[in-house]
């Protein structure tokens, strides 16, 4: 099966690994590297590459290069993407790394090609995992791997969408996504976890999920019962570029929702994230690395090496950025980012909530999503994916007794099973019917805001005992658009958007990530004001700012505040308990007065506020 790498290449590639240490070290002076401590930067290199950097040791060299340039301390060499790479290759490649001081592991792209497996019947380019042939191929594969590397990455390809009477006879009467839940967990087992140890007991064996999180059970992930069986767990934070069609109309704020939510999940399991060149400007690619750092991440991936190798304006501003970057990483593990806890329980439908977390992020809300009940949040958001808690109207009784902020969507209201009490307790007429809106005007305390691009509504709702604090025009007709019950001065708030259905994929033919822009992410800044405040307030925190910049609060009381306009934006910050407030960057100039922080900052960039107690 594979074609051996011989003796003599291999040689080589040694000797010239040798001769070139002293122009890799010359190379590597140039650079101000990050400490390979925390985060850990790690670079993933494709079937190609590997053969490439194996078989030519000039190609060796600069690989040894270019990962010293980036700081970059371990390799992931992967042994399979519609083809096998020899066990020769491989080795020679692993061998050659190491020897110049690089930590090596390896990584499996799961896709049909070269005559492996069988190719699902469906839109993307999957495997039917349901066939004996795929099985069989990808265990093998394993198998090989196993015998070379303590380190194994199953890459985010291990889902499925196939349709294929073979796998509806295999369904029965399961939902699909019961079905394809429960194929994958078993045979996560079956193909790579017992056959990878039965040959190397030692070896780590490592799932990374992809960063389309509200539509992983339609597909076959179940972080739930997966993240238990490997160990360790690593998460795609590739945002990209967030205003092209190509990679869909992903928010940066993505990158931390789908690591903390799988965190929430994952726990101690949780190991890296990963993200790409793919449709990045340079600073889209360093923002992911931001974002990735403030979920927690102690290693970051960076796919892949063939883009390392051609160069990408990021970069040097990655580079550049590894200080902060580091600062930061530190911060975080003694002090995550908290705030507003978001639920969404696992394998939970999104409904026309898809991916509504990322935007409420990008409002300039501190949100953090988490998988089960948040006992002691101040603030909990509940969009449709939460309505598949178990007992909710009971927790969001209990949580308004104790004095706390709730924030719901139509969606939600139209999806529990408990929709009658919590309309009731909302303050809005029940049953709450879902449907598609479209407003072109929103008023705030009277003062009307024609809108650029029309806002997604989520139902015509009608008061019964909540205030209206904006409103919105839908068809010449007045629709609340923000609303608020005071319950013995606890909050219930109603944010009468939506974002995504499925509907709305299969408008474009789209299958993963988000479809089209939203006109939620462009309100005039009043508007903005209002909903965030609904959100912040109870938190100590006001917030003065536009659409599209983020504002992020860890637990030692300091904000990362991200603009990720295009142009330059006034804003202010004010934070409770804080007698000043200092920029840890010097990024900035804020006029400060107290607890309160007025500055302008530059288009598509960061700045780090301390408070001085």
């Amino acid at each position: 099966m594979y074609r051996k790498l011989s003796t003599a290449i291999i040689f080589i590639i040694v000797v010239s690994v040798m001769l070139s240490t002293a122009a890799f070290a010359q190379a590597a002076s140039t650079f101000e590297v990050a400490a390979p401590d925390y985060p850990e930067w790690c670079v993933y290199f494709t079937t190609g590459s590997v053969k490439q950097i194996a078989g030519d040791s000039d190609e060796m060299a600069l690989a040894i290069s270019r990962m010293r340039d980036l700081g970059v301390t371990k390799a992931y060499l992967e042994v399979y993407r519609g083809e096998v790479v020899p066990p020769e290759t491989l080795i020679a490649a692993r061998d050659a790394l190491r020897a110049e001081g690089f930590a090596v592991a390896a990584g499996i792209a799961t896709v049909p090609g070269g005559g492996y497996g069988v190719r699902q019947e469906g839109p993307l380019d999957w495997f039917n995992w349901q066939n004996p042939k795929t099985q069989h191929d990808m265990r093998e594969v394993t198998t090989m791997a196993a015998g070379i590397f303590d380190e194994f990455i199953v890459d985010d390809f291990y889902c499925t969408g196939d349709v294929s009477e073979e796998s509806h006879q295999a369904k029965g009467d399961r939902s699909w996504s019961d079905y394809r839940r429960d194929l994958l967990v078993d045979l996560a087992t079956s193909i790579f976890i017992n056959p990878a140890k039965a040959v190397n007991p030692g070896i780590t064996m490592v799932i990374k999920y992809p960063q389309w999180y509200d539509k992983f059970h339609e597909h076959g992930y179940d972080v739930a019962r997966e993240s238990p069986l490997f160990d360790k767990v690593w998460v795609g934070t590739e945002t990209r570029g967030a205003n092209t069609q190509r990679f869909g109309f992903t928010q940066a704020y993505m990158g931390f929702v789908n690591y903390r939510w799988i965190a929430s999940v994952a726990g101690d399991k949780m190991s890296g994230a990963w993200f790409d060149h793919g449709d990045c400007d340079a600073i889209d690619f360093v923002d992911q690395a931001y974002q990735s750092v403030l979920a927690g991440a102690p290693a970051i991936m960076i796919f892949s090496y063939g883009a390392v190798r051609g160069g990408h304006p990021g970069h040097p501003l990655l580079v550049e950025a590894q200080p902060q970057l580091k600062q930061l990483a530190d911060a975080v593990a003694q002090h995550p980012v908290v705030g507003v806890a978001a639920l969404k329980p696992p394998n939970s439908p999104a409904g026309s909530d898809m991916f509504i977390m990322d935007t409420i992020g990008m409002l300039g809300v501190p949100l953090v999503p988490v998988s089960a009940w948040p006992e002691n949040a101040e603030v909990v958001f509940l969009p449709t994916q939460a309505a598949a808690e178990p007992s909710l109207a009971a927790q969001v009784q209990s949580a308004l007794e104790a004095g706390k902020t709730i924030v719901m969507t139509p969606g939600l209201l139209a999806a529990s099973a408990d929709a009658e009490a919590l309309a009731q307790l909302a303050g809005v007429s029940a049953p709450v019917s879902a449907e598609a809106l479209s407003a072109t005007t929103v008023s705030v305390d009277g003062e009307a805001f024609p809108l650029e691009r029309p806002l997604d509504l989520g139902s015509s709702l009608e008061l019964a005992g909540a205030e209206a604090l904006l409103s919105a025009e839908v068809d010449g007709q007045e629709v609340p658009l923000l609303t608020r019950r005071v319950i013995d001065g606890a909050h219930v708030y109603v944010l009468n958007v939506r974002t995504y259905s499925q509907a709305d994929y299969e408008a474009v033919v789209e299958v993963l990530l988000p479809p089209h822009p939203l006109g939620l992410l462009e309100l005039p800044r009043p508007v903005v004001n209002a909903i965030r405040a609904a959100f912040n307030d109870p938190l100590g925190i006001a917030f003065d700012a536009g659409p599209r910049i983020t504002l992020q609060t860890l637990a030692d009381g300091s904000a990362v505040i991200q603009n990720y306009q295009d142009n330059e934006q006034e804003m202010a910050l004010t934070i409770a308990n804080s007698a000043a407030l200092s920029d840890t960057w010097k990024t900035l100039e804020p006029q400060v007065e107290g607890n309160r922080a007025q500055w302008t900052m530059a288009p598509r960039s960061r700045a780090w506020l301390n408070r001085v107690r």
